[in-house]
């Protein structure tokens, strides 16, 4: 094995630490040589007798590595080399560096969490961040400290944080650091051209770097649909030139084709999505050239669906991608945005816990025994608020019980290596005879590319099933796997009644099964309540039930892409128990009164709906009540709400009465769809909340009545900005020399004439006949000389008569 590279300088310092202690980080650049040297280096280790199992973010890493490996040491892959990944794997008895990725490595610790035979795991482009790899860190580092000392763990990168990472696999972890071999690398910065399409700009951006450098050229794109687009425009203008894409739906000789140099010598171009800016090494790249962008995916909690945003690229994977240049020699990266925008890009990509759907994580700390995941070491630890939702979930489809624990049902979806709900949907499949079936729509819904295009899954079978490629083949023994040892999980026979196997992925995912909601097949609605689109074009279009398998979008209006059809029998037939028949009472706000349906529903899914023959009286009491404590301020007198502030009876304030509204109302209402009631109505009954005591302090300290001395009685009012106050004509407060009050508060006197016209207001009514009535008296006599206007009112008799009515 050649011992050129960087990494052999550090080499003799790493295999010390790991002899001397069980845990080590190792931070070496791009194309030192960690992934291809470290593993064998171990093999002579007097400690290492068993398995070395090296992790790899990638399918298409993993077998790439292990292929450069066995390269190096002069074998095939599968004899001392080997690699396990989901859909391929070369491994024999003889194995004993096994490349990996991290959810193989984290479905092995579930398995056996002692990795009895398995002397050391290494962390390979750990600074990703995959929830996984975090995960599959924090298993091994409790199986380490709890069942296996001896096991020893490396975690190693090109841009992490070593001293983070040795915190936290704790004291004594050494860290060891390659400087590597750095080939000059230059930067140009071409700018962005936001007016452009992205492949528009590649395409422009490629063939500048093909006319002013040498060797072969990467590219770097967000996705797969901008990698063909780029193809074809490229593929266009240099006939003769082999365009490659390189990303996760290639077929692995495609693949292989990308990674290595032209075998007849050709400067080649391979788009690449960032796959390729880690682990990789691609013989004879010398340029590269880099949109920005890249695609990651991010759970909404809301919606419930994992979707695609395009972003910019952090610095440190601009920093790799660029790197993939200078590997082998002198590099250029060309870069489409601008330098002065650099460091506006955020350093770091977000660690996938903060970002992903936690729900596979949540079911496997559940398997390894764990309901707390605080209880383990993270270099993040899992958002509260993403476990808890992911818990509600795995509840709902039966897996975990109340304490978080795996359900007897829930030990079996653990056990198949899915994620949650579809494990489940294979389960369910294999209780009624389909399990295969099921298990290869649950492979296709997660498998981009397999049996083609399109949203249709079930036409996508149909197509996958006749195909006899390399990819389709290892698909089906895959999803052969899944079905077999779901078969030996469900205990006695299977129900042998066929059907169509787009129902149990509909129970695997209960909440996105969903119906039609027009015509056109855009707008649906799902049985957890959320609405998704759908294009009209589609042949699902016509479909009136779909189980949908994926969606793409915001919690509001998610684009379905990826679902089955199944028939309204099928529903009805296999969510028999989930369909439920209810009475709801709505609230008509036109005609202001309660109206009470009988409804079928799915969860959400209204599937019929008709006038209650027989209603529930307790539901429509119970809408009206709500209705009721909507509006207390219009339905009880405004001169009650007053009078009870202004004496400071809380009981019968709107916030107290809101409280006790069912206790008051509901009897008030019983027989009625409606609120037309008298106010005096509701304020009877509030009044009948109160003890006979409380009325009468209430009666005592606002009442509700002044009596003249005349004897006339007058509302006092609460409400207004100057209360109390009370209206009554000045005659009947004649021989009145003391200002009457209200508790401690003087009452306000609207003295009014004999026609009810103002005359003055006052709260010191001696001041006023003293002072200013002299004047009012004046004006008042000429205007009403048939009524009485005495110099000193204070002294005459109160009496609304006339003169002469007064005098008989």
């Amino acid at each position: 094995m050649a011992q050129n590279l960087p990494i052999h300088a550090v080499l003799p310092d790493l295999l010390s630490a790991l002899r001397d202690g069980n845990g080590a980080v190792l931070v070496a650049p791009p194309g030192a040589g960690k992934t291809t040297a470290v593993a064998p280096a171990l093999l002579g280790e007097e400690w290492c007798t068993g398995q070395i199992i090296l992790t790899s973010p990638r399918r298409v890493a993993a077998r790439a590595a292990a292929e450069r490996i066995a390269h190096l040491l002069g074998e095939k892959p599968g004899e001392r080399v080997g690699y396990l990944t989901r859909l391929d794997s070369k491994q024999s008895a003889a194995t004993r560096i096994l490349v990996v990725t991290e959810a193989i490595l984290v479905n092995r610790l579930l398995e056996d969490q002692e990795l009895e035979g398995v002397s050391a795991i290494l962390f390979d482009e750990a600074h990703e961040r995959h929830l996984d790899s975090d995960l599959g860190l924090a298993l091994a580092l409790e199986s380490q400290q709890v069942l296996r000392e001896t096991l020893r763990i490396c975690v190693m990168s090109a841009t992490i944080d070593g001293a983070r990472f040795a915190r936290l696999m704790g004291e004594g972890t050494t860290v060891v650091e390659s400087e590597g071999k750095a080939h000059p690398l230059r930067l140009e910065w071409l700018g962005a051209s936001p007016e452009k399409r992205i492949e528009n700009a590649m395409t422009s951006a490629v063939l500048q770097a093909w006319r002013e450098e040498d060797g072969d050229i990467l590219a770097f794109l967000p996705g797969v649909g901008e990698i063909e687009r780029t193809r074809e425009r490229l593929a266009e203008r240099l006939a003769g030139v082999p365009v490659l894409p390189l990303h996760g739906q290639v077929q692995p000789a495609d693949q292989r084709a990308a990674i290595r140099r032209d075998s007849e010598g050709r400067r080649r171009i391979v788009l690449a999505t960032s796959i390729a800016e880690t682990s990789l090494t691609l013989e004879g790249v010398s340029v590269v050239v880099d949109s920005g962008l890249a695609r990651r995916a991010e759970f909404d909690r809301a919606a419930g669906t994992t979707h695609l945003v395009t972003q910019r690229a952090s610095q440190a994977a601009a920093a790799q991608r660029a790197g993939r240049a200078a590997r082998q020699g002198p590099g250029v990266a060309y870069r489409l945005w601008e330098e002065g925008g650099h460091a506006g890009r955020p350093e770091f990509d977000a660690p996938e816990m903060l970002t992903a759907d936690l729900a596979p994580l949540v079911m496997s700390l559940a398997k390894w025994g764990v309901t707390d995941p605080a209880s383990l070491q993270w270099l993040d630890a899992p958002p509260e608020a993403s476990v808890a939702s992911a818990r509600d979930r795995l509840c709902a489809l039966g897996a975990l019980d109340d304490t978080g624990a795996l359900t007897q049902w829930g030990d079996k979806i653990a056990a198949l290596p899915l994620d949650p709900e579809g494990a489940a949907a294979v389960l369910f499949g294999a209780v009624h005879g389909q399990a295969e079936d099921t298990a290869r729509l649950v492979l296709l819904s997660q498998e981009r590319g397999l049996g083609g295009r399109g949203e249709d899954l079930l036409s996508r079978l149909q197509r996958w099933n006749g195909d006899r490629g390399k990819r389709a083949d290892a698909s089906r023994k895959l999803a052969r796997r899944w079905a077999t040892l779901a078969e030996k999980l469900i205990a006695g026979s299977p129900r042998r009644d066929g059907g169509n196997p787009a129902v149990f992925l509909a129970m695997g995912r209960p909440g996105f099964l969903a119906r039609r909601r027009d015509a056109s097949g855009e707008n649906w609605v799902s049985a957890g309540g959320r609405g998704f689109m759908l294009d009209p074009a589609s042949p699902l279009a016509r479909a009136e039930w779909l189980a949908i398998a994926d969606a793409q979008g915001q919690a509001k209006g998610a684009r379905i892409t990826a679902a089955a059809e199944l028939s309204a029998a099928e529903v009805e037939k296999h969510f028999a128990d989930r369909i439920e028949k209810r009475t709801i009472a709505r609230w008509n706000s036109s005609e202001k009164r309660v109206e009470v349906r009988l409804e079928k529903r799915l969860g959400a899914i209204t599937l019929a709906s008709g006038p209650d023959p027989d209603p529930d009286p307790r539901a429509i009491v119970d809408m009206l009540v709500e209705k009721a404590g909507e509006q207390l301020g219009t339905l009880l007198p405004r001169s009650l709400l007053a009078r009870a502030r202004f004496a400071g009876v809380e009981a019968l304030s709107e916030i107290a009465l809101g409280a006790r509204a069912e206790e008051w109302l509901a009897p008030l209402l019983q027989g009625r769809r409606d609120l037309n009631l008298p106010a005096s109505r509701f304020a009877e009954a509030a009044l009948n909340l109160l003890s006979w005591e409380e009325r009468q302090a209430l009666d005592t300290a606002a009442p509700r009545e002044f009596t003249s001395p005349a004897g006339t009685t007058h509302a006092i009012d609460y409400a207004g900005d100057d209360a109390p106050s009370v209206e009554v004509r000045v005659q009947a407060v004649f021989g009145l020399d003391r200002h009457p009050q209200i508790g401690s508060t003087p009452l306000l006197l609207k003295l009014t004439s004999p026609a009810g016209r103002p005359i003055q207001s006052t709260r010191d009514l001696p001041a006023f006949w003293r002072g200013s009535w002299e004047d009012v008296r004046k004006d008042m006599k000429g205007r009403y000389p048939k009524h009485r206007w005495p110099d000193e009112p204070w002294t005459e008799k109160p009496s609304l008569k006339t003169k002469n009515a007064f005098n008989r």
